[in-house]
Protein backbone atom coordinates (compact mmCIF):
# COMPACT_ATOMS: atom_id res chain seq x y z
CA UNK A 1 0.00 0.00 0.00
CA UNK A 2 1.06 3.38 -0.84
CA UNK A 3 2.05 5.60 1.84
CA UNK A 4 -0.02 9.15 1.37
CA UNK A 5 3.76 10.69 3.06
CA UNK A 6 5.95 9.73 0.35
CA UNK A 7 3.95 10.95 -2.63
CA UNK A 8 5.32 13.56 -4.84
CA UNK A 9 4.23 17.66 -3.64
CA UNK A 10 0.98 18.53 -4.93
CA UNK A 11 2.75 21.13 -7.44
CA UNK A 12 5.38 18.94 -8.45
CA UNK A 13 3.09 15.96 -8.94
CA UNK A 14 0.98 18.57 -11.02
CA UNK A 15 3.84 19.62 -12.95
CA UNK A 16 3.95 15.69 -14.27
CA UNK A 17 0.87 15.30 -14.87
CA UNK A 18 1.01 18.58 -17.12
CA UNK A 19 3.89 17.58 -18.70
CA UNK A 20 2.63 14.27 -19.71
CA UNK A 21 -0.50 15.34 -21.01
CA UNK A 22 0.76 18.22 -22.97
CA UNK A 23 2.99 16.25 -24.90
CA UNK A 24 0.22 13.84 -25.99
CA UNK A 25 -2.28 16.70 -27.37
CA UNK A 26 -0.06 18.48 -28.96
CA UNK A 27 1.67 15.77 -31.19
CA UNK A 28 -2.04 14.38 -31.91
CA UNK A 29 -4.05 15.01 -34.76
CA UNK A 30 -6.65 16.36 -33.24
CA UNK A 31 -4.84 19.69 -32.34
CA UNK A 32 -4.14 20.35 -36.25
CA UNK A 33 -7.92 20.37 -36.21
CA UNK A 34 -7.69 22.44 -32.90
CA UNK A 35 -5.40 25.27 -34.74
CA UNK A 36 -7.97 25.51 -37.65
CA UNK A 37 -11.01 26.34 -35.28
CA UNK A 38 -10.57 30.14 -35.04
CA UNK A 39 -10.85 30.97 -38.29
CA UNK A 40 -14.32 30.23 -38.01
CA UNK A 41 -14.29 31.93 -34.89
CA UNK A 42 -12.39 35.39 -35.91
CA UNK A 43 -15.18 36.02 -38.47
CA UNK A 44 -18.29 34.98 -36.22
CA UNK A 45 -16.22 38.01 -33.49
CA UNK A 46 -16.57 40.13 -36.56
CA UNK A 47 -20.26 39.61 -37.24
CA UNK A 48 -21.06 39.76 -33.62
CA UNK A 49 -18.58 43.15 -32.37
CA UNK A 50 -20.57 44.83 -35.65
CA UNK A 51 -23.94 43.64 -34.49
CA UNK A 52 -23.07 44.60 -30.40
CA UNK A 53 -21.80 48.10 -31.83
CA UNK A 54 -25.16 49.01 -33.84
CA UNK A 55 -27.06 48.12 -30.21
CA UNK A 56 -25.10 49.91 -28.29
CA UNK A 57 -25.87 52.57 -30.72
CA UNK A 58 -29.57 52.23 -30.67
CA UNK A 59 -29.55 51.86 -26.78
CA UNK A 60 -27.96 55.28 -26.13
CA UNK A 61 -27.94 57.24 -29.71
CA UNK A 62 -25.70 59.78 -30.27
CA UNK A 63 -27.39 63.44 -29.84
CA UNK A 64 -26.94 66.42 -31.92
CA UNK A 65 -25.79 69.11 -29.92
CA UNK A 66 -27.70 72.85 -31.57
CA UNK A 67 -25.57 75.78 -29.71
CA UNK A 68 -27.35 78.67 -31.75
CA UNK A 69 -29.07 81.68 -30.19
CA UNK A 70 -31.78 81.45 -28.01
CA UNK A 71 -34.18 82.25 -30.43
CA UNK A 72 -33.09 80.08 -32.91
CA UNK A 73 -32.43 77.28 -30.45
CA UNK A 74 -36.41 77.11 -29.96
CA UNK A 75 -37.30 77.52 -33.55
CA UNK A 76 -34.76 74.44 -34.57
CA UNK A 77 -36.23 72.73 -31.20
CA UNK A 78 -39.80 73.23 -32.66
CA UNK A 79 -39.01 71.83 -36.33
CA UNK A 80 -37.39 68.94 -35.15
CA UNK A 81 -40.82 68.22 -32.83
CA UNK A 82 -43.19 68.70 -36.32
CA UNK A 83 -40.40 66.43 -38.28
CA UNK A 84 -39.42 63.28 -36.06
CA UNK A 85 -42.21 61.36 -36.26
CA UNK A 86 -42.50 61.88 -40.17
CA UNK A 87 -39.24 60.99 -41.37
CA UNK A 88 -37.11 60.49 -38.27
CA UNK A 89 -34.07 62.48 -36.92
CA UNK A 90 -31.61 62.51 -34.62
CA UNK A 91 -32.19 63.45 -31.10
CA UNK A 92 -31.12 66.87 -30.05
CA UNK A 93 -29.97 68.51 -27.57
CA UNK A 94 -29.80 72.23 -26.90
CA UNK A 95 -26.41 73.78 -25.59
CA UNK A 96 -26.06 77.63 -24.32
CA UNK A 97 -23.76 79.47 -26.36
CA UNK A 98 -21.96 80.92 -23.06
CA UNK A 99 -21.14 77.46 -22.01
CA UNK A 100 -17.09 77.08 -21.61
CA UNK A 101 -16.99 74.38 -24.13
CA UNK A 102 -16.95 74.97 -28.00
CA UNK A 103 -17.71 72.63 -30.81
CA UNK A 104 -14.34 70.49 -29.88
CA UNK A 105 -14.97 70.58 -26.23
CA UNK A 106 -18.87 69.21 -26.43
CA UNK A 107 -17.53 66.34 -28.85
CA UNK A 108 -14.79 65.72 -26.47
CA UNK A 109 -16.87 66.09 -22.91
CA UNK A 110 -17.52 62.20 -21.85
CA UNK A 111 -20.74 63.00 -19.72
CA UNK A 112 -22.44 63.87 -22.82
CA UNK A 113 -23.12 61.68 -26.24
CA UNK A 114 -23.09 64.27 -28.71
CA UNK A 115 -21.95 62.72 -32.38
CA UNK A 116 -22.48 66.48 -34.15
CA UNK A 117 -22.55 69.79 -32.88
CA UNK A 118 -24.59 72.68 -34.84
CA UNK A 119 -23.57 75.97 -34.37
CA UNK A 120 -24.00 79.44 -36.40
CA UNK A 121 -27.14 80.37 -37.43
CA UNK A 122 -30.42 78.87 -38.93
CA UNK A 123 -29.21 80.83 -42.42
CA UNK A 124 -25.58 79.50 -42.37
CA UNK A 125 -25.10 76.86 -40.52
CA UNK A 126 -22.14 74.99 -39.08
CA UNK A 127 -21.91 71.29 -38.75
CA UNK A 128 -19.34 70.11 -36.39
CA UNK A 129 -18.27 66.04 -35.97
CA UNK A 130 -16.60 63.24 -37.29
CA UNK A 131 -16.81 62.80 -41.27
CA UNK A 132 -18.96 59.90 -41.44
CA UNK A 133 -21.21 61.74 -38.90
CA UNK A 134 -21.68 65.10 -40.34
CA UNK A 135 -21.89 63.37 -43.72
CA UNK A 136 -24.80 61.20 -42.52
CA UNK A 137 -26.24 64.49 -41.12
CA UNK A 138 -26.01 67.00 -43.27
CA UNK A 139 -29.43 66.68 -44.90
CA UNK A 140 -31.48 66.64 -41.97
CA UNK A 141 -29.88 69.68 -40.85
CA UNK A 142 -30.02 71.49 -43.82
CA UNK A 143 -34.10 70.50 -43.67
CA UNK A 144 -34.59 71.32 -40.12
CA UNK A 145 -32.76 74.77 -40.36
CA UNK A 146 -34.71 75.66 -43.75
CA UNK A 147 -38.01 74.62 -41.43
CA UNK A 148 -37.19 76.89 -38.43
CA UNK A 149 -36.47 79.72 -40.58
CA UNK A 150 -39.66 79.92 -42.87
CA UNK A 151 -41.26 76.46 -42.82
CA UNK A 152 -42.32 75.36 -46.35
CA UNK A 153 -41.02 76.50 -49.46
CA UNK A 154 -37.33 77.72 -47.89
CA UNK A 155 -34.80 76.71 -49.58
CA UNK A 156 -31.87 74.64 -48.09
CA UNK A 157 -29.22 76.45 -46.46
CA UNK A 158 -25.66 75.74 -47.38
CA UNK A 159 -24.22 73.85 -44.49
CA UNK A 160 -20.72 74.94 -43.14
CA UNK A 161 -18.81 71.36 -42.37
CA UNK A 162 -16.34 71.08 -39.81
CA UNK A 163 -14.64 67.34 -39.65
CA UNK A 164 -12.96 66.41 -36.18
CA UNK A 165 -11.00 63.45 -35.84
CA UNK A 166 -13.46 61.76 -33.07
CA UNK A 167 -15.85 62.49 -30.91
CA UNK A 168 -17.41 60.21 -27.62
CA UNK A 169 -20.18 58.74 -29.70
CA UNK A 170 -17.77 57.31 -32.12
CA UNK A 171 -15.11 55.97 -29.67
CA UNK A 172 -17.51 54.76 -27.63
CA UNK A 173 -19.31 52.51 -30.17
CA UNK A 174 -15.78 51.40 -31.42
CA UNK A 175 -14.58 50.58 -28.06
CA UNK A 176 -17.96 48.69 -27.40
CA UNK A 177 -17.34 46.78 -30.73
CA UNK A 178 -14.00 45.73 -29.70
CA UNK A 179 -15.25 44.15 -26.56
CA UNK A 180 -18.52 42.52 -27.91
CA UNK A 181 -15.47 41.09 -29.75
CA UNK A 182 -13.30 40.27 -27.45
CA UNK A 183 -15.92 38.52 -25.12
CA UNK A 184 -17.20 36.70 -28.33
CA UNK A 185 -13.76 35.08 -28.90
CA UNK A 186 -13.21 34.40 -25.49
CA UNK A 187 -16.18 32.75 -25.20
CA UNK A 188 -15.88 30.57 -28.11
CA UNK A 189 -11.89 29.00 -27.34
CA UNK A 190 -13.59 28.38 -23.58
CA UNK A 191 -16.01 25.97 -25.23
CA UNK A 192 -13.64 24.81 -27.50
CA UNK A 193 -10.82 24.04 -24.74
CA UNK A 194 -13.45 22.51 -21.83
CA UNK A 195 -15.23 19.94 -24.17
CA UNK A 196 -11.17 18.15 -25.14
CA UNK A 197 -10.88 18.43 -21.35
CA UNK A 198 -14.19 16.26 -21.01
CA UNK A 199 -13.24 13.47 -23.44
CA UNK A 200 -9.91 13.19 -22.42
CA UNK A 201 -10.56 12.36 -18.44
CA UNK A 202 -13.17 9.73 -19.46
CA UNK A 203 -11.08 8.24 -21.74
CA UNK A 204 -8.62 8.04 -18.88
CA UNK A 205 -11.21 6.32 -17.09
CA UNK A 206 -12.14 3.96 -19.15
CA UNK A 207 -8.24 3.18 -20.07
CA UNK A 208 -7.26 2.75 -16.04
CA UNK A 209 -5.21 5.20 -16.29
CA UNK A 210 -6.97 7.56 -14.02
CA UNK A 211 -6.57 4.57 -11.40
CA UNK A 212 -2.77 4.66 -11.51
CA UNK A 213 -2.08 8.38 -10.94
CA UNK A 214 -4.76 8.66 -8.54
CA UNK A 215 -2.76 5.90 -6.30
CA UNK A 216 0.82 7.87 -7.15
CA UNK A 217 -0.20 11.14 -6.44
CA UNK A 218 -2.57 13.40 -4.95
CA UNK A 219 -6.33 13.65 -6.93
CA UNK A 220 -6.08 17.66 -6.08
CA UNK A 221 -2.13 17.33 -8.71
CA UNK A 222 -4.55 15.03 -11.44
CA UNK A 223 -7.04 18.07 -11.89
CA UNK A 224 -4.52 21.23 -11.54
CA UNK A 225 -2.06 19.18 -14.44
CA UNK A 226 -4.67 18.19 -16.88
CA UNK A 227 -6.78 21.97 -16.62
CA UNK A 228 -3.03 22.96 -16.75
CA UNK A 229 -1.69 21.17 -19.92
CA UNK A 230 -4.99 22.16 -21.75
CA UNK A 231 -3.88 25.49 -20.97
CA UNK A 232 -0.73 24.73 -22.09
CA UNK A 233 -1.86 23.35 -25.02
CA UNK A 234 -4.28 26.80 -25.81
CA UNK A 235 -1.56 29.06 -25.47
CA UNK A 236 -0.05 27.36 -28.38
CA UNK A 237 -2.95 28.23 -30.72
CA UNK A 238 -2.83 31.59 -29.48
CA UNK A 239 0.50 32.09 -30.49
CA UNK A 240 0.13 30.35 -33.91
CA UNK A 241 -3.50 32.76 -34.49
CA UNK A 242 -1.34 35.49 -32.83
CA UNK A 243 0.76 35.24 -35.63
CA UNK A 244 -1.65 34.68 -38.60
CA UNK A 245 -3.49 37.86 -37.41
CA UNK A 246 -0.41 39.93 -37.05
CA UNK A 247 0.81 39.02 -40.42
CA UNK A 248 -2.94 39.88 -42.06
CA UNK A 249 -2.64 43.22 -39.87
CA UNK A 250 0.26 43.59 -41.23
CA UNK A 251 0.23 42.93 -44.69
CA UNK A 252 -3.82 44.76 -45.12
CA UNK A 253 -3.86 47.54 -42.76
CA UNK A 254 -4.29 49.78 -45.53
CA UNK A 255 -7.74 48.11 -46.92
CA UNK A 256 -8.83 47.16 -43.45
CA UNK A 257 -8.23 50.68 -41.68
CA UNK A 258 -8.20 52.07 -38.66
CA UNK A 259 -8.95 49.48 -35.49
CA UNK A 260 -11.11 50.86 -32.65
CA UNK A 261 -8.86 51.17 -29.64
CA UNK A 262 -9.83 49.25 -26.09
CA UNK A 263 -9.80 52.44 -23.33
CA UNK A 264 -6.26 50.59 -21.87
CA UNK A 265 -4.44 50.85 -25.20
CA UNK A 266 -4.03 47.67 -27.05
CA UNK A 267 -0.66 45.94 -25.39
CA UNK A 268 -1.99 45.89 -22.33
CA UNK A 269 -5.62 44.84 -23.49
CA UNK A 270 -3.95 42.03 -25.36
CA UNK A 271 -2.43 41.00 -22.12
CA UNK A 272 -5.32 41.34 -20.31
CA UNK A 273 -6.79 39.01 -22.93
CA UNK A 274 -4.75 36.39 -22.49
CA UNK A 275 -5.09 36.49 -18.85
CA UNK A 276 -8.83 36.28 -18.73
CA UNK A 277 -9.01 33.74 -21.22
CA UNK A 278 -6.77 31.18 -18.98
CA UNK A 279 -8.87 32.36 -16.21
CA UNK A 280 -12.07 31.62 -17.86
CA UNK A 281 -10.86 28.42 -18.93
CA UNK A 282 -9.40 27.50 -15.58
CA UNK A 283 -12.75 27.90 -13.85
CA UNK A 284 -15.29 26.39 -17.07
CA UNK A 285 -11.95 23.52 -17.13
CA UNK A 286 -13.07 22.79 -13.27
CA UNK A 287 -16.15 22.46 -13.68
CA UNK A 288 -15.95 20.40 -16.86
CA UNK A 289 -13.37 18.04 -15.78
CA UNK A 290 -15.54 17.37 -12.13
CA UNK A 291 -17.99 16.47 -14.79
CA UNK A 292 -16.00 14.24 -16.93
CA UNK A 293 -14.63 12.63 -13.65
CA UNK A 294 -18.24 11.68 -12.60
CA UNK A 295 -19.36 10.44 -16.50
CA UNK A 296 -18.93 6.57 -16.49
CA UNK A 297 -18.37 6.68 -19.85
CA UNK A 298 -18.27 8.83 -23.08
CA UNK A 299 -22.01 8.93 -23.98
CA UNK A 300 -23.00 10.23 -20.81
CA UNK A 301 -20.35 13.06 -21.13
CA UNK A 302 -22.65 14.72 -23.50
CA UNK A 303 -25.83 14.54 -20.94
CA UNK A 304 -24.26 15.63 -17.75
CA UNK A 305 -22.36 18.75 -19.38
CA UNK A 306 -25.34 20.05 -21.25
CA UNK A 307 -26.26 21.97 -17.58
CA UNK A 308 -22.61 23.62 -17.47
CA UNK A 309 -23.11 24.29 -21.53
CA UNK A 310 -26.13 26.08 -20.89
CA UNK A 311 -23.95 27.88 -17.97
CA UNK A 312 -21.65 29.20 -20.25
CA UNK A 313 -24.15 30.40 -22.94
CA UNK A 314 -26.11 32.35 -19.91
CA UNK A 315 -22.40 33.65 -18.73
CA UNK A 316 -21.85 35.03 -22.30
CA UNK A 317 -25.33 36.77 -22.88
CA UNK A 318 -24.97 38.35 -19.46
CA UNK A 319 -21.33 39.82 -20.09
CA UNK A 320 -22.68 40.73 -23.61
CA UNK A 321 -25.36 42.36 -22.26
CA UNK A 322 -23.90 43.97 -19.54
CA UNK A 323 -21.25 45.60 -21.69
CA UNK A 324 -23.50 48.51 -23.02
CA UNK A 325 -24.19 49.94 -19.00
CA UNK A 326 -20.94 50.46 -17.66
CA UNK A 327 -21.48 50.57 -13.84
CA UNK A 328 -25.24 49.24 -13.31
CA UNK A 329 -26.32 45.93 -11.12
CA UNK A 330 -26.13 43.76 -13.83
CA UNK A 331 -22.94 44.77 -15.23
CA UNK A 332 -21.70 44.72 -11.30
CA UNK A 333 -23.09 40.97 -11.10
CA UNK A 334 -21.29 39.94 -14.03
CA UNK A 335 -17.92 41.17 -12.97
CA UNK A 336 -18.56 39.42 -9.44
CA UNK A 337 -20.01 35.94 -10.48
CA UNK A 338 -16.99 34.07 -10.78
CA UNK A 339 -17.73 31.52 -13.66
CA UNK A 340 -18.63 35.70 -15.71
CA UNK A 341 -16.17 37.82 -14.04
CA UNK A 342 -13.30 36.50 -17.06
CA UNK A 343 -15.90 38.19 -19.81
CA UNK A 344 -17.23 41.31 -18.21
CA UNK A 345 -13.88 42.44 -17.07
CA UNK A 346 -12.35 41.67 -20.76
CA UNK A 347 -15.30 44.21 -21.64
CA UNK A 348 -14.11 46.67 -18.80
CA UNK A 349 -10.41 46.89 -20.21
CA UNK A 350 -12.16 48.37 -23.76
CA UNK A 351 -14.74 50.66 -22.28
CA UNK A 352 -12.61 51.47 -18.85
CA UNK A 353 -9.03 52.82 -18.02
CA UNK A 354 -8.87 51.83 -14.90
CA UNK A 355 -6.40 49.31 -13.71
CA UNK A 356 -6.87 48.33 -10.46
CA UNK A 357 -10.18 46.76 -11.21
CA UNK A 358 -8.67 43.81 -13.12
CA UNK A 359 -5.90 43.40 -10.22
CA UNK A 360 -9.31 42.53 -7.94
CA UNK A 361 -10.81 40.46 -10.25
CA UNK A 362 -7.83 38.38 -11.41
CA UNK A 363 -7.49 37.61 -7.40
CA UNK A 364 -11.09 36.71 -7.18
CA UNK A 365 -10.96 34.55 -9.80
CA UNK A 366 -7.87 32.48 -8.69
CA UNK A 367 -9.58 32.04 -5.54
CA UNK A 368 -12.54 30.32 -7.34
CA UNK A 369 -10.30 28.43 -9.79
CA UNK A 370 -8.78 26.88 -5.79
CA UNK A 371 -12.17 26.33 -4.59
CA UNK A 372 -13.80 24.56 -7.78
CA UNK A 373 -10.73 21.90 -8.57
CA UNK A 374 -10.82 21.52 -4.33
CA UNK A 375 -14.19 20.35 -4.74
CA UNK A 376 -14.04 18.39 -7.77
CA UNK A 377 -11.14 16.64 -6.33
CA UNK A 378 -12.95 15.94 -3.40
CA UNK A 379 -16.19 14.53 -5.17
CA UNK A 380 -14.16 12.21 -7.71
CA UNK A 381 -12.51 10.63 -4.59
CA UNK A 382 -15.49 9.79 -2.64
CA UNK A 383 -17.96 9.49 -5.11
CA UNK A 384 -15.81 7.70 -7.60
CA UNK A 385 -12.78 6.29 -6.35
CA UNK A 386 -14.95 5.94 -2.83
CA UNK A 387 -11.98 6.27 -0.66
CA UNK A 388 -12.82 7.68 2.57
CA UNK A 389 -11.30 10.54 4.67
CA UNK A 390 -8.37 9.13 6.36
CA UNK A 391 -6.34 5.59 6.26
CA UNK A 392 -8.06 2.24 4.35
CA UNK A 393 -6.68 4.28 1.11
CA UNK A 394 -7.42 1.18 -1.49
CA UNK A 395 -9.58 -0.52 0.72
CA UNK A 396 -12.63 0.56 -0.89
CA UNK A 397 -11.25 2.07 -4.43
CA UNK A 398 -12.03 0.43 -7.12
CA UNK A 399 -15.21 -1.89 -6.27
CA UNK A 400 -12.50 -4.48 -4.48
CA UNK A 401 -13.95 -6.26 -1.57
CA UNK A 402 -11.95 -6.31 1.97
CA UNK A 403 -9.89 -8.77 2.87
Amino acid sequence: MTDTASRLPLWRAAFVVARRDFKAILFSKAFLFFLLGPIFFGAISIVAGTLGAKAAENNNPPRLAVMLDEAESAAFEAAHARLDDAIGLPQIELVARDEALDAQGLLADTSRNFGAVLSGSLSEPKLSGTQDRIARWEGEVALLSAEASGGTGTPLPSIALEPVQSSVAKTRSAQTATATGAITLLFLLTMLLAGMVLSNLVEEKANKIIEILAAAIPMDAVFYGKIFAMLGVSFVGIAVWGSIAGAILALGSAAIGPVPVPAVGWPLFIALFVIYFAMAYLLIGSVFLTIGSMAPTVRDVQTLSMPATFLQLGVFFLATYSLSDPGSATELFAVGFPVSSPYAMVARAAQDPAIWTHVLALAWQALWVAIFVKTGATLFRRKVMKSGPSGGAGKKRFGAKPA
